[in-house]
Formats: C-alpha cells, sequence, structure tokens
C-alpha cells in the first residue's frame, strides 16, 4: 500500500509540474478577478454611504443598522470637500457681506461631515476598536488642516470682520449680534489676523496637538489593558461580595485567564474595589498600577506626550499674543483669566487640608483599632474610610446598594424626578438601532405631549469604551436647520453577571443624575443657530446644570419613588436614609482634595511661558502639588498628569477647575429653588426658560441673573460640601 501512495503521490506532482505554467496564469487572471470584485464592493459601498444623504430615521438618528466602518473615511473625505466648497464660494462672494450669505451660509454648510463626525468621534469613545483607532489617527491631521483652511482663510475673515466692525448698524437680535461677535473672536483666537509665516506655524501646531492628543487618548486604552491585575487564589479577594467575584472571573475569562479573577482599572486615581479588599499587599498592587499608570511601569509611556503638549500649547498661546495657554483659553471662560481660578482653588485649600488632616486621624485611629501596625497609605484611605463611616453612621455599603437597583434608579428614580420638575416622560425605543446591544433609546416627550427629542442611555463598561461618565449628541437641537436632539449619556457602571440584577452605589446614582443634567441641555436647547445650541457654553458654566441636577438625588419625594429593596420592593428603611443623609459629607475633605490638586496641576501646567521647559513630568508633578500645598501623600490627585484624559485628551486644557466653579453656581441655584418651592413644574419651567433653553446665545452669567435675580456665592458650595456649618434661616 504504501509503494502505491508514494507512487501517486509521485504521478500528481509530474502532472502538477507539467501544468503549472498554465495554472499560475489561471491563478493570476483568478486573483485580478477578485480584487476587481474587492475593489467594486467596496466602491459600492461608498456609493451606498448613508452619511452622504441625512438619516430617514427619526430626528436624523444614526441609522447603525447600515452604518459600516467602511462608510467613514469615504464620508469624511467628501465631507471636508463639500464643506471646504460651500466655505470657499462664501469667501468669494461676488456680493457685499451681509449676516445672511455669510454668518447663516457658514451656520448652514458642512452637513455631511457633521453627521460623519458625531458618530465616528463618539463610536471612538463608547465602542472603539483597533480599526477605529488607526483611523482616527489617520484623520487627526487631516481635521485640524481642515479647521484650519476654515480659520485661516483670509477672504472669509475679510467678510466676517466687515460685518463685525458695522455690527452696530446691522439691526441684529441678541442671539445673532452674540453668533457675529463670537465667529469674530474665534476666527481672531484661531489666528486670522496673524502674518502668512506665523499661520504656518499655528498650522504645524495645531497638527501636532491634534495627533498627539489622539494618540495620549488611544493610549489610555492600551493602559487600561496593560495595567489589569490578575487574582489566581479567590481568597485574597476577601471583603468582595460573590457577584462582585463572579464578575471578576467573567471579566478574566474574556482576557483569555480563565480560572482567574481581573481587576479592570477605570480612568482615576482612586479605584472602588480599594474599599472592600481586605488584602492589604493586593491593595498595594491595585493602587500603584492605577496610580503609576504611562509612568513608564509598562509599554505604554505617556510622559513624553504630556511634556510635549504643554509645550505645544504654550508656543502657540505666545503666537496668538498671550502669556501662556490658561490665559488664552480662560479668556473666553466666566473665570476670564487663569489667576481668577487659581485664586479660587487656593481660598479653598487650607479648610480642605483641615478637613482631610482630621479624617486621616478617624482612619489612622480604625487602623490601629483593627490591631494593625502601619502608618496610613493611600491604598488603605478607602477601606478604613469604610470603618469609619459604618462606625460614624453603622452604614453597610453593601445594604445601601441593594436599594439602588439600576433599571429602578433609571426609570423610577432619574426619569421621575425630570419628569416633577420639567412635565417630560421618556419612552423606551425598540425599533431604532443602536450601536451596541447594551444601549437602549428612549423618546423624550413635552408636558404638552408633544415630542422633544431622542435620548441614547449607554450606561455600562466595556472594553470598547473609554472611562468615566459624559454626555455627547449625535444631532443638535437648530431652528435653522429645523433639527431637534438626539442626545447620548456614557457611564461605566460593572454590570452584573446574566440574570442577576446590577446594583449601584451612592456615586453612581448621583452621576446618573448628573449626567441627566448634561443631557437636558442638551434636549431643552431651544435656539436657532447650532453653534449656539445646548452644551456650546464656556467650560465653567457647562458643568452648572448637570451638578445642580445631582441634588435631586436625595430629594425625599424622589428617593421614596426609586430606593427600594432590589428582591422585596420594599422602600428603604428611613432609619438607613437618614443614616444616608447623614454621611453625604463624609470624606469630602479628601473628595474635595483630591480635585482640587488636579485642578491646580492642570492650571500649572497650562500657565508654562513658552520656551520653558517643565522638565521630569513626574517632578514638575510633584512641585506644583507642594507649591500650592495640596501635596498630601494619602490623598493624590484625582489624576496624574499621565493618564489626565480631560486636560491631555479632552476639552479641559486650563479648565478643569470648572467643575469646582460650575458647582458654586449650582449650589446656589439649588438652594434657591429649594427656599421657593423645590421639586415643582413651576421652578422647573423656569429654569428651563432662562437657563437650560439658552444654550449660548446669551451671556451665561446673564442667564443665571435672569433666573436668579443675582450672582451666586460660595456660601453654599461650602454648604453643600460639608466643608462649614449651615446657616441657620
Amino acid at each position: 500500500m504504501r509503494k502505491t501512495l508514494v507512487a501517486v503521490a509521485i504521478g500528481t506532482a509530474l502532472s502538477l509540474a507539467a501544468c503549472s505554467d498554465a495554472e499560475q496564469q489561471n491563478q493570476q487572471t483568478s486573483q485580478q478577478a477578485e480584487t476587481a470584485q474587492a475593489e467594486q464592493a467596496s466602491k459600492d459601498v461608498a456609493q451606498q454611504n448613508p452619511f452622504f444623504e441625512p438619516s430617514p430615521l427619526q430626528y436624523q438618528a444614526p441609522d447603525f443598522d447600515a452604518i459600516k466602518f467602511e462608510h467613514f473615511e469615504p464620508a469624511f473625505e467628501r465631507g471636508m470637500k463639500e464643506h471646504m466648497e460651500e466655505i470657499e464660494a462664501i469667501a468669494s462672494n461676488s456680493e457685499a457681506p451681509t449676516f445672511e450669505n455669510t454668518i447663516v451660509a457658514m451656520e448652514k454648510s458642512g452637513q455631511i461631515l457633521n453627521r460623519v463626525s458625531a458618530v465616528f468621534y463618539n463610536l471612538s469613545s463608547s465602542n472603539s476598536d483597533d480599526q477605529i483607532r488607526d483611523l482616527q489617527v489617520k484623520l487627526a491631521p487631516k481635521m485640524s488642516a481642515h479647521s484650519d483652511n476654515i480659520s485661516l482663510n483670509a477672504d472669509l475673515f475679510a467678510r466676517i470682520k466687515a460685518l463685525y466692525d458695522k455690527r452696530e448698524s446691522l439691526d441684529l437680535d441678541t442671539a445673532s449680534l452674540r453668533l457675529l461677535e463670537d465667529t469674530y473672536k474665534s476666527f481672531v483666537r484661531s489666528g486670522a489676523q496673524l502674518s502668512d509665516a506665523d499661520k504656518q506655524k499655528i498650522r504645524d501646531i495645531n497638527e501636532q496637538l491634534s495627533s498627539l492628543t489622539t494618540e495620549f487618548r488611544n493610549n489610555l486604552m492600551n493602559l487600561t489593558q496593560e495595567n489589569v491585575i490578575y487574582v489566581q487564589d479567590e481568597a485574597e479577594l476577601a471583603g468582595l461580595s460573590e457577584s462582585r467575584i463572579r464578575s471578576l472571573a467573567s471579566a478574566a475569562e474574556s482576557r483569555d485567564h480563565k480560572g482567574e479573577y481581573a481587576i479592570v482599572l477605570t480612568n482615576t486615581t482612586r479605584q472602588s474595589i480599594l474599599a472592600e479588599l481586605e488584602n492589604r499587599e493586593l491593595r498595594q498592587r491595585v493602587w500603584e498600577a492605577s496610580a503609576n499608570r504611562g509612568t513608564g511601569n509598562t509599554e505604554t509611556d505617556q510622559r513624553p506626550l504630556v511634556k510635549k503638549l504643554v509645550e505645544l500649547r504654550a508656543q502657540k498661546a505666545d503666537l496668538l499674543g498671550y502669556d501662556s495657554w490658561g490665559d488664552y483659553t480662560l479668556e473666553t471662560n466666566m473665570a476670564g483669566n487663569p489667576e481668577a481660578a487659581q485664586n479660587m482653588l487656593r481660598d479653598l485649600v487650607p479648610a480642605v487640608v483641615s478637613n482631610v488632616e482630621r479624617e486621616a486621624q478617624e482612619i489612622q485611629a480604625a487602623i490601629d483599632a483593627d490591631g494593625k501596625d502601619f502608618e496610613l497609605k493611600p491604598w488603605d484611605w478607602f477601606y478604613y474610610a469604610e470603618k469609619v463611616r459604618e462606625a460614624k453612621y453603622a452604614i453597610d455599603g453593601d445594604q445601601v446598594k441593594q436599594y439602588f437597583e439600576f433599571n429602578r434608579v433609571l426609570k423610577d428614580g432619574v426619569f421621575y424626578a425630570m419628569n416633577q420638575l420639567f412635565g417630560i416622560t421618556f419612552e423606551e425605543r425598540n425599533d431604532i438601532p443602536v450601536y451596541h446591544p447594551d444601549v437602549e433609546v428612549y423618546e423624550v416627550f413635552d408636558v404638552d405631549g408633544s415630542s422633544i427629542g431622542l435620548f441614547y442611555a449607554d450606561y455600562y463598561a466595556r472594553d470598547s469604551k473609554r472611562g468615566g461618565a459624559w454626555m455627547s449628541s449625535f444631532r443638535s437641537q437648530s431652528e435653522l436647520l429645523n433639527q431637534k436632539p438626539v442626545i447620548l449619556n456614557n457611564m461605566n457602571i460593572t454590570k452584573a453577571p446574566e440574570g442577576e440584577p446590577t446594583l449601584l452605589s451612592f456615586d453612581e446614582v448621583s452621576t446618573m443624575f448628573h449626567e441627566m443634567g448634561h443631557a437636558l441641555h442638551g434636549m431643552f436647547s431651544d435656539v436657532k443657530y447650532p453653534s449656539q445650541a445646548g452644551t456650546s457654553v464656556p467650560r465653567d458654566y457647562v458643568e452648572f446644570p448637570s451638578t445642580f441636577q445631582e441634588d435631586w438625588t436625595l430629594n425625599p419625594k424622589v428617593i421614596a419613588n426609586y430606593a427600594k429593596h432590589y428582591k422585596t420592593g420594599e422602600q428603604i428603611p428611613q432609619e438607613l436614609l437618614d443614616k444616608v443623609l447623614a454621611a453625604r459629607n463624609f470624606n469630602q475633605g479628601f473628595d474635595t482634595l483630591e480635585y482640587v490638586a488636579a485642578a491646580l496641576l492642570d492650571l500649572e501646567y497650562h500657565t508654562v511661558p513658552a520656551g520653558e521647559d517643565i522638565g521630569d513630568v513626574g517632578e514638575f508633578e510633584q512641585k506644583a502639588l507642594e507649591e500650592n500645598g495640596v501635596a498630601v501623600e494619602a490623598v493624590p490627585p484625582r489624576y496624574r498628569s499621565t493618564y489626565f484624559a480631560h486636560v491631555f485628551a479632552g476639552g479641559y486644557s486650563a479648565g478643569y477647575y470648572a467643575y469646582m466653579w460650575s458647582e458654586v453656581l449650582a449650589a446656589d441655584a439649588f438652594k434657591y429653588m429649594n427656599q421657593n418651592g423645590g421639586l415643582t413644574l413651576e421652578n422647573g419651567q423656569a429654569f428651563r426658560r432662562d437657563i437650560l433653553s439658552q444654550g449660548s446665545s446669551k451671556d451665561p452669567m446673564q442667564q443665571y441673573i435672569d433666573w436668579r435675580g443675582q450672582k451666586p456665592t460660595v456660601e453654599a458650595l461650602l454648604e453643600r460640601r460639608g466643608l462649614t456649618e449651615p446657616k441657620v434661616d
């Protein structure tokens, strides 16, 4: 038998050799045909591109059933091309410039680019993959150049300036005049008045900034994977609930570590799991992996990017005539300049550090009482802070979570509160396609039953999503474009194993209310021009409406509606609720200091003048904290430099202080509303009319004064954070 098989094999080989030339030719022809077929298929995909025309879905919501990755790049290319043609037509218009043929025409331009950008950049944050990240890197310099080609267009700026110079005689309404002034300022701040040589320098810097921020953002995804903590022995997880342990096992299995447990880091220095882990060595591993991300401890090193971004921003500010990037950025914010923001933060430091010292003493006492012989370290804070909390308020965190089941919090809590305050209702829409199975879509209806827009809820964590919580939009409201809002909320809640309820911490509940505040700022927008819609307001104002909504979390009427046991449906016992309310300001020294430290660090980076080398990133960071009096070992900044996404990958450079600035407004507003009836439809409608509907069509402080009757004071903020004794009225 063996001889026969060998003979057949030899005969076959000879036969194949004899006809190899012919077959090779046939194979080449076949390959060419397949290549041509693939190219044609690609052309067909491009021609059927869903971004080339408005979506057929309600309010032009993205048709994720039709959208494929292959559609993005052709849509960006065509979108940029058509947008530039529209801009050139405006700039070269032979007619004298008018508000309609210049400013309004610009507002109407770039629709394809707007559609594809909204979907692509939302997916890059909410449901990314290697393809999306690679394309993002490729697009960054192109999009930067496209923006510069508009803002540095001399003919276009000449038309805008001509209108700006005679703006008082144009008889424009308030919103139109503000749009003209803001457009002019935007062009000037982009370099429109610079020499050609300096314009080129601005272009070069913008291209580098765009690429570097994209790289920083994508590296955060890499760091998430590089810093996973794997645990082999379940005994090391003592202190965790069975449900959480199963979640860690599931996370490990999805990463090809079956039989182990994976602790995946969120994008802050603090990690919630530290409050539960009894094993001190594991707590230290988790904290150090979190705090040292991107510092060269793994493959991805963010320090060179931090240095380069700081350097380039300072150079750009200098070219534009500003002392620093902070001076440039804050010119258009409510603060006006870095000194105002720094002074606001530094004024808080003495009281905050004093609170931290008292908290640290209590925590050290808890460590001693536990029979341990060590000094308080950052990885000990949350674990022993929970013990102090339980001792002071007799609160069991796991017990509290049983009353905060995800769906009930969303529908009977967040949605209910918004109904009571604004009269709106949310109806689920299962017929609208989504980009991930965890995403839910709701249509939002007004108090009179009319439809306002669509709300996408994407609350669960996954590897394809960046850390944190945020609001964005697929479509912004605009009367000019006859456009209703399509809004998106994102969070990173750990989803319970299949068949089990997802139970939330109180912080997660509060964050859901916060992000809904952003969503309603976009949803209630009632402006003519898309550039003024929704959250298109200064950074230190944008967090005001969202922080304001947080405090409804513990409104008695609201919490009675949603804080019910996930098994029995029984309402949270009053005794337990009283403890939750009493404990609300617990650990506020820590919470405030870690935020203030990060905000001051941001401002230190962005007040460095052009040409000054910041040196070693770690040393710069430590020096900045020490000089501002916030270098407390046990309380590190909420974000260290190498994973400070807000500042080095987002829109908050020199603007992270904005959360506290906005909280001054929010605390003052909430106190005022509660002194005047609290959770009522009348109060909600007034707040909606004067604040949430205005976008940037009116000066933000004027919006607040129109509603409140005066500017805010810091008194309510100190009360809100428990940093002073509340005054008795």
